[in-house]
Formats: C-alpha cells, sequence, structure tokens
C-alpha cells in the first residue's frame, strides 16, 4: 500500500510543477530558481532523455507502457522483496508514469529543470529524477546487496550427501 501511495504522490508531484511551469512560464522562458544554479525553463520534449528519438512520442510511448508494465510485475509479484530495491523500483514507475500523462495527454514532455552552470546539459523534469534516483538505488541494491542473501545459502559446507559420500554405505 505505502509504494502505491509513493507511486501516486510522485505522479500528483510531477504533475503539478509541470502545470505551474505551464501556467506561469512562456514556452522557452525561464525563471530563475536558484539564481546561478538552476532555473525553470519550460520546454517541450518530443523525445526520450538526451532528446533521443525526438518526434517518436507515440514509439516513446508504447516502449514506456511495456517497460512500466514490467517494473509493476516486479513491484507486484515482489521479484526483489527488499525495500531499497521496492522503493527504487515504485520510484521508476512513478517517474515513467508521470511521463506517460504527458506523452498521451500532450504529445509532449514538459521539462523545466536547466543547469546554468552546465548549459549543454539537457532540461528535464520531476519525472526524469525519480527515474534517474530510482534507477541509481535499484542498481545500488543489485550490485551491493542483492548477492548477499544468496551467497549464504550457496557457500554453506557441503554435507556428506551432496558429495555422494554416505560413510555407512561403504561400509566404515
Amino acid at each position: 500500500m505505502l509504494y502505491i501511495i509513493i507511486i501516486i504522490l510522485s505522479i500528483i508531484a510531477d504533475q503539478a510543477i509541470k502545470a505551474y511551469v505551464v501556467a506561469n512560464i512562456p514556452l522557452f522562458g525561464s525563471q530563475p530558481l536558484l539564481p546561478g544554479v538552476v532555473e525553470l525553463y519550460y520546454i517541450r520534449n518530443t523525445g526520450g532523455g538526451f532528446s533521443v528519438l525526438t518526434d517518436h512520442t507515440w514509439l516513446l510511448a508504447a516502449f514506456t507502457v511495456v517497460l512500466m508494465a514490467g517494473v509493476a510485475w516486479l513491484l507486484f509479484k515482489k521479484v526483489f522483496p527488499n525495500p531499497m530495491a521496492m522503493l527504487s523500483l515504485t520510484l521508476i514507475l512513478g517517474g515513467g508514469l508521470g511521463n506517460l500523462v504527458d506523452r498521451i495527454r500532450l504529445g509532449y514532455v514538459v521539462d523545466m529543470f536547466h543547469f546554468q552552470f552546465f548549459p549543454s546539459y539537457p532540461v528535464f523534469n520531476v519525472a526524469d529524477v525519480l527515474i534517474v534516483c530510482g534507477t541509481i538505488g535499484f542498481a545500488a541494491y543489485y550490485l551491493l546487496l542483492y548477492d548477499r542473501g544468496k551467497k549464504g545459502e550457496d557457500s554453506a559446507p557441503e554435507t556428506e550427501e551432496q558429495h555422494g559420500t554416505d560413510q555407512t554405505a561403504s561400509g566404515t
């Protein structure tokens, strides 16, 4: 239940900030957020991250539907029951659905965060932040924690039965 609430709050936060930007900043206009660091800069992105597949919104939407269905399945089945993994997948799903809402409703994604100190870095949104944080969190879980539970099982000392050496059967 907690994960469903986080997903819903993620979508609401993403859509609320996008609605604020659309209502208060003209297209290609900007407004300082942290002066000299980050500004709100309203653009419409018809592509994916770093504008990959620009003008292929429906292809990206279809891909997102399939990918988010897979993430939802992983969450529902608790394939990775560790809380860190579950939260990471939840953030990915919340962010993915936030951008999917834009792609289906508008035909593009509203992006707004622009690093002023790194002008060539792409403009991004709350959903993108959620996806990146979730992906980093899941990668950290998978690389650092996933095998820990399995190693205990795999490294257990082998019994005589596993070696096939039953001393009672051999007469010793």
